[in-house]
């Protein structure tokens, strides 16, 4: 795809901000905004590729997808770049893995108007720096994306949301790959995909009773815990929260949850700022790009703010 005219909106001088549907957030307030290009450039069943603009809604995308048997693993709603920018998975992370491994190959602007490549357009693609990783998450302080080569998976030939009053962590062990284990402290959720004669077997040796999807998640924060401090969680001590078995997200109603035990621990954090201080003065020294946007408050060990 030409990002020629893309990186001409972007230029190489002032702050910028981009949009996509408003779905995370939005663009940076009293900042120029720019958009990227959208549609599907080319999809390649036979290789489970796709091709596409960041500006393209990931819906449009799932629906080319789906004639032909096959989905993105991409969390519903927004842009595709908007996605990836914020990078946060969705609900079926345990059995679907991160977003950022979607993605094969990106194009972005950067803060001086280059167009750059990262990453190859096949799925066996392991040579040179990974820098698509470096950008998934960024919440475009880096840069912005312009475009994707994006890898597919086959549609399963059925989803279905199943709940029983059991520890999850045994629950998980009695089945075969479970897309999703959520849990509030008393209930567990379970996502099985498959061959429906496959799910109704695992839900009747589990004691699986099927509902009708996920439960709503609380909003006042998001994080992440150590699997050790996972299992100390409680409706009591901790109020209202659901919690990502194997993935150790946490969704909780407190936004600073009493008696909670610790995050990621802190001694991560200096480190990972560090890192992202220097990658923010490598690609972006004049601060231009999405300006007071912090990248790793895209991520889970962080209270989630409004999300691009």
């Amino acid at each position: 795809m030409d990002l020629t005219a893309f990186a001409a909106e972007v230029g190489t001088a002032g702050p910028v901000t981009i949009a996509g549907l408003a779905t995370r957030g939005g663009p940076v307030p009293h900042v120029r905004v720019t958009r990227a290009p959208a549609g599907i450039e080319s999809f390649l069943p036979d290789e489970m590729t796709v091709a596409c603009g960041a500006g393209t809604s990931v819906a449009e995308l799932q629906a080319v997808l789906a004639e032909r048997g096959q989905f993105a693993t991409l969390p519903e709603g927004g842009t595709v770049g908007g996605a990836l920018a914020v990078g946060r998975a969705g609900l079926l992370r345990l059995g679907h893995g991160p977003v950022r491994d979607t993605v094969l190959q990106c194009h972005a602007v950067l803060a001086d108007g280059a167009v750059v490549m990262a990453g190859g357009p096949t799925v066996k693609n392991v040579s040179g720096f990974d820098l698509c990783r470096v950008f998934v998450g960024a919440r475009g302080t880096l840069g912005f994306f312009g475009a994707f080569i994006l890898r597919t998976r086959p549609r399963p030939p059925a989803r279905r949301w199943y709940s029983v009053p059991a520890d999850p962590w045994t629950v998980r062990r009695a089945l075969f790959r479970p897309s999703s284990v959520l849990w509030d402290g008393r209930l567990t959720w379970v996502c099985l995909e498959g061959h429906p004669s496959d799910l109704d077997e695992q839900a009747v040796a589990a004691g699986l009773a099927e509902v009708a999807g996920p439960p709503p998640l609380p909003v006042a924060s998001r994080r992440v815990l150590e699997p050790a401090a996972l299992r100390l969680l409680s409706p009591e001590a901790d109020g209202e929260f659901v919690a990502e078995i194997g993935v150790g997200v946490v969704h909780a109603a407190r936004a600073t949850p009493a008696e909670t035990p610790a995050v990621t621990p802190a001694d991560r954090a200096g480190p990972v700022a560090a890192v992202t201080a220097r990658l923010k003065q490598l690609f972006d020294p004049d601060g231009r790009m999405n300006p007071g946007r912090e990248p790793r408050a895209a991520m889970p060990v962080a209270t989630a703010p409004g999300a691009r």
